[in-house]
């Protein structure tokens, strides 16, 4: 498995996610200022609506990934450049929804477990966000690195090239 001719052992032991967010976005690395504005802006965008974190709270205990669905349809009522759809606007918006993604599964995994919403912390990576708004407390290196390679490892890869074809057949 490859992401834009990078092997991805190669980017699991050496890129973040956030690396490999651009790299599939603009099919280059970033350099050092382009990936410290990507962390920015990933940060800046984590933060849910309020009236999203009421939907959750309203919403039936169900599988997550049908919840999932849901709030993300219902983000798209709360994005600024609905009606714009030039590729300016689809990389922003491509960058709100990887932060927000992260902000409503962690979110609602939290709230699952009966705990409440925590608000982002724009000083952590995405991967540390993340594991700190599901569980409440800061995680440890080993953790974040576990799960920055796991976003790194699924962030292009859902199913394999063969089932995805036969699913688009059928």
């Amino acid at each position: 498995l490859a992401y834009c001719g990078y092997d991805i052992h190669d980017l699991a032991r050496n890129a973040t996610f956030e690396e490999t967010c651009f790299l599939l976005w603009h099919g280059r690395l970033p350099g050092r200022a382009e990936l410290g504005d990507l962390q920015s802006q990933l940060a800046a965008a984590r933060a849910l609506p309020e009236s999203i974190i009421r939907l959750m709270k309203m919403l039936p205990p169900s599988d997550g990934m049908d919840a999932l669905r849901t709030l993300t349809s219902a983000l798209g009522h709360y994005d600024p450049e609905v009606l714009d759809n030039s590729p300016a606007a689809s990389y922003r918006k491509a960058v709100r929804l990887t932060a927000q993604i992260a902000s409503l599964v962690a979110t609602w995994g939290r709230m699952q477990q009966g705990g409440g919403p925590i608000a982002p912390d724009p000083a952590m990576g995405h991967a540390a966000n993340f594991l700190y708004m599901l569980f409440g407390t800061r995680p440890n290196a080993t953790a974040i690195r576990a799960m920055d390679i796991a976003l790194t490892l699924h962030a292009d890869h859902e199913l394999n090239a063969s089932t995805f074809a036969a699913r688009v057949a059928a």
